[in-house]
């Protein structure tokens, strides 16, 4: 028998027992390339042939988004890292993107996967990285552990970067709600200059159409529900709506709409993440965790027919 051979590794489908909910879930990155409610896409799919593109669900780890130049400072020590981003001179996405996850435990609705940040140039600590993936009839839950196995105390931080759609529905007839009081300025590099309040173009605390966005913002000072969750929600025209959930610790939030995404005349990714852009060199949202100790996460994704 011939295993098939993807970019993305092994594929884990998840299901649910009456067949209404399906996941597909990466063993490179540990990636979430699909979602589907009752027939409905709310994961914006791509062919299985192709890598994750634009790191489409993979979870970053043991930082989200940039580092100036690679290079970082905390506790009296400077560290370089490799440039993976060579378009802007940066450090991107942290350092398990490319990396085949272990398979710890797998349902017939949840999977388990497994990955070790093991010490190397530009970060001497060693951790592993755990996320599970459950499935139900009405939603996704994906809960994080992080757990220093080193011998030092390690500097962490946590994001994942799903991109999350309504069917074939085009932008014009998705509308996003997203609400947030304040959003980092950033420079040509896509890089932290300040903190300000949202402004016009970036004011999502009122539903606006996707199509009419033009985002790659990160935001803080979330507006959390009775039960502490922040929510983004997609909606459209016939009431049907994917929301986008995110728990204690996550506290910025990327929206990043891209018009070149496969198949799509736009997508929308909805970054969950405990620290912004250039946390290992500000110090904000960065944990550190001693030897023995982990950090636990979760975030998901819910779907309504209206």
């Amino acid at each position: 028998m011939t295993i098939p051979r993807y970019p993305t590794g092994i594929q884990f489908l998840l299901t649910t027992p009456d067949g209404r909910a399906s996941a597909r879930v990466t063993e490179v990155g540990a990636s979430l390339r699909g979602l589907v409610f009752d027939g409905v896409d709310v994961i914006a799919p791509y062919p299985v042939g192709m890598p994750a593109p634009a790191a489409s669900g993979i979870v970053l780890a043991p930082w989200p988004n940039r580092v100036r130049d690679g290079k970082w400072t905390q506790r009296g020590e400077t560290y370089q890292l490799a440039i993976t981003e060579p378009k802007f001179h940066n450090a991107s996405h942290g350092l398990l993107r490319f990396t085949a996850y272990r398979t710890a435990r797998k349902t017939p609705d949840t999977v388990t996967l497994s990955a070790d940040v093991f010490p190397q140039t530009g970060y001497p600590f060693h951790i592993t990285c755990e996320v599970t993936y459950a499935l139900s009839d009405t939603g996704l839950a994906v809960h994080h552990v992080l757990t220093n196995v080193g011998d030092r105390d390690a500097p962490v931080a946590l994001g994942a970067h799903p991109y999350l759609t309504l069917g074939d529905l085009p932008g014009s007839d998705i509308v996003v709600h997203s609400p947030a009081d304040s959003r980092y300025v950033t420079d040509e590099r896509m890089l932290p200059i300040d903190l300000r309040p949202v402004n016009a173009a970036t004011d999502m605390r009122q539903p606006r159409a996707l199509a009419d966005l033009s985002l790659d913002t990160v935001y803080t000072d979330l507006h959390r529900d009775a039960d502490g969750l922040a929510r983004t929600t997609l909606t459209a025209p016939d009431g049907r709506r994917v929301t986008h959930w995110q728990g204690e610790g996550f506290d910025f939030r990327v929206l990043y709409t891209n018009p070149g995404y496969p198949g799509r005349d736009t997508a929308i990714a909805i970054e969950p993440m405990t620290a912004p852009t250039d946390a290992l060199n500000s110090g904000t949202g960065l944990r550190w965790l001693t030897p023995g100790e982990s950090w636990t996460l979760s975030w998901g994704i819910e779907y309504s027919a209206g």
